[in-house]
């Protein structure tokens, strides 16, 4: 993955309009350095802070640079039992807020843990899971195993369907629902 430019998570969609300010009022290098100690309090391994942002020697955004026009970031990591993770934003204006957003959501789910609700953590931390790098997209009608042109309530009832065996509280995967869900939009929108 790479640190620049910005390598945004597949799967993940982008604000696209209407990014606000935050009240965050720490600047920069505060904010990135907390979300870097978070990540390493939980045991992170294999960090990559992905922005828009130019890299300095040891491979961090700089902190005084002036703001790109897209200031989404995408946080990349190993957890503890080596399992791939992914957390991005892009709600906010700048890329200091949205550093400190990720921060402290990250902060956020550490308090969940040192609650004694480690299994509450997982399954929150279970949504961050990396999809996989290449994904051969497949034609909706396909992914639902309806012919085209299947009426609107069919495409409903065939959704609803493979959600109850797809979906990741049911022994499904992130990625198949993912493509479930893109394949339903899709089949409704023709």
């Amino acid at each position: 993955m790479e640190a620049f430019p910005l390598a945004w998570p597949e799967g993940w969609p982008r604000t696209k309009t209407g990014r606000r300010s935050s009240r965050y009022e720490v600047g920069f290098t505060v904010a990135r350095d907390h979300l870097l100690r978070e990540l390493r309090r939980s045991g992170a391994s294999g960090v990559v802070l992905s922005t828009n942002i130019p890299l300095r020697r040891d491979g961090l955004p700089y902190a005084d640079w002036r703001e790109p026009d897209d200031p989404g970031i995408a946080v990349y990591w190993h957890d503890r039992r080596n399992s791939a993770r992914v957390i991005a934003c892009d709600v906010w204006r700048t890329v200091r807020e949205n550093l400190r957003a990720v921060g402290l959501t990250l902060e956020s789910l550490r308090q969940i843990e040192r609650s004694g609700a480690s299994e509450l953590l997982e399954r929150a931390f279970s949504g961050f899971a990396r999809l996989p790098e290449t994904t051969q997209a497949r034609d909706c009608w396909t992914v639902l195993g309806l012919p085209p042109g299947t009426s609107r309530e069919q495409v409903t009832a065939r959704y609803r369907e493979l959600a109850g065996t797809l979906h990741p509280d049911r022994g499904g995967t992130h990625a198949a629902m993912i493509e479930l869900n893109q394949a339903y939009d899709q089949a409704r929108a023709q």
